[in-house]
């Protein structure tokens, strides 16, 4: 139901919030062969790629469509449970203005809140709103039982508080883990949701049957969306984790060193075929438009030729972030049950 009432060698420049994520021997299904067959001669790893890549053969896209989609089966099972309890899952989405970007990102969440069975209230204010009108309007839906998770649509107009709007929503009903509680919650491992888009990368590395712990990771890019917390949460997955910033020196080098790299500055063709070691995974989180077309960080036709597997843009991690936002309501709602 729908109802209206919202690095050394790369520029970081227009870099939007996100991350570049660089995961040194991670591999697909297929790591025991692959590991032996770097073993054999460094003269010869080329060739144990391409051998590797015949004797396990993978699909160089990956689909987060559908991906998604089988997801979305378990989600409305559990909204169906639900129900049967008399909770029906609600999500308030909070926006500001009329951003045509913003619009396109809410109607996708819209349409898959239908169909998992969520309701969604979309909340919309004109570009002038003061902080103090957003904050009263979140503070009335924290305390409406009703309601089981909120989220506000970034980015926000320059003169919104963005800290403080994004901390007057209840941890509780913080569906996209934007407060301090429960980024907080997140780094002691008390944490029961994990941001949307963190959620969807660790989503793709399981879907692949990647076993990060122990693996070096390499993380460009802190931003609050995406780098900060995947850096946390693959913390706790026990790998060895760095992060970079515009500061550091030889990203280049580290995504060639890569097994996997993930990427999400929002810079067109930022990641190319020479950046990338064969065999190697690319998981692209960067958004940008290009004639009014959205793209991410990979050169996309190039960088196949040498990774392993790829997610493309669009289909890629985008449909895994709306889905991981909607467990995310789900988990609001079951908390509240068994809070009765």
């Amino acid at each position: 139901m729908v109802r209206s009432t919202d690095v050394a060698g790369i520029d970081f420049s227009d870099r939007t919030d996100g991350v570049l994520a660089v995961v040194r021997h991670a591999s697909p299904p297929y790591l025991g062969a692959y590991d032996a067959m770097k073993k054999t001669s460094t003269l010869h790893f080329s060739q144990s790629c391409a051998t590797m890549e015949t004797l396990f053969p993978m699909e160089k896209r990956i689909d987060g469509t559908n991906i998604a989609h089988s997801l979305e089966q378990d989600l409305a099972l559990r909204v169906k449970k639900l129900t049967q309890h008399h909770v029906n899952p609600t999500l308030v989405v909070y926006f500001v203005g009329n951003d045509e970007r913003s619009k396109s990102y809410i109607t996708k969440k819209a349409e898959a809140a239908e169909r998992v069975g969520i309701t969604f209230i979309l909340r919309q204010f004109p570009e002038q709103v003061t902080t103090e009108t957003l904050c009263a309007e979140i503070i009335k839906d924290n305390t409406d039982q009703s309601i089981h998770a909120i989220i506000v649509q970034l980015p926000l107009p320059a003169h919104i508080e963005k800290e403080k709007v994004l901390n007057t929503v209840t941890p509780e009903k913080d569906a996209d883990c934007l407060t301090d509680n429960n980024l907080g919650k997140l780094v002691n491992e008390t944490h029961t949701m994990i941001p949307p888009t963190p959620g969807a990368v660790l989503a793709i590395l399981e879907y692949l049957q990647v076993d990060v712990a122990g693996k070096n990771i390499t993380l460009v890019g802190t931003g609050q969306l995406v780098g900060k917390p995947l850096s946390i949460a693959l913390i706790h997955t026990k790998a060895s984790v760095t992060t970079c910033n515009e500061h550091t020196v030889d990203v280049v080098e580290k995504c060639r060193a890569a097994d996997i790299i993930v990427t999400g500055v929002g810079k067109p063709n930022l990641i190319t075929k020479d950046m990338v070691k064969p065999g190697a995974i690319v998981i692209d989180t960067g958004v940008s438009f290009v004639n009014g077309k959205i793209t991410g960080d990979v050169a996309y036709d190039d960088v196949s030729t040498v990774a392993s597997a790829v997610t493309p843009t669009p289909g890629g991690v985008g449909p895994l972030t709306v889905i991981k936002l909607l467990e995310n309501v789900i988990v609001c709602a079951e908390t509240l049950l068994t809070h009765r």
